[in-house]
């Protein structure tokens, strides 16, 4: 079974992309951005998980089956923080204290 053989500079790529949003990261959350704050965080934090998905998970080469799989994870992933935040959100309309200060 062989898999696919990327190239050195392609994994140095993606490293520096991830340091460098490492560092858009830190400089995000010095940054005030008032509630937008978290939301910042995770499209950059999730721009990061796919790239470490894609290319060091090697899903970039995989079959369709794995791809979608793969998908499908993250789906229900989305519908799980969904249903969080939205309980999250329903604690101030009805004055209890949020977990999460």
């Amino acid at each position: 079974m062989s898999g696919h053989v990327s190239p050195i500079s392609l994994y140095l790529t993606i490293f520096m992309a991830l340091m460098v949003l490492t560092g858009v990261t830190v400089f995000a959350a010095f940054v005030d951005l008032g509630q937008f704050n978290f939301l910042v965080a995770m499209i950059i934090a999730g721009f990061k998980a796919s790239l470490v998905i894609w290319y060091f998970m090697h899903v970039k080469y995989q079959s369709k089956l794995t791809k979608l799989t793969v998908a499908t994870g993250l789906f229900f992933l989305v519908i799980l923080l969904g249903l969080f935040l939205v309980d999250y959100g329903s604690k101030a309309l009805t004055g209890m204290p949020p977990l999460l200060n």
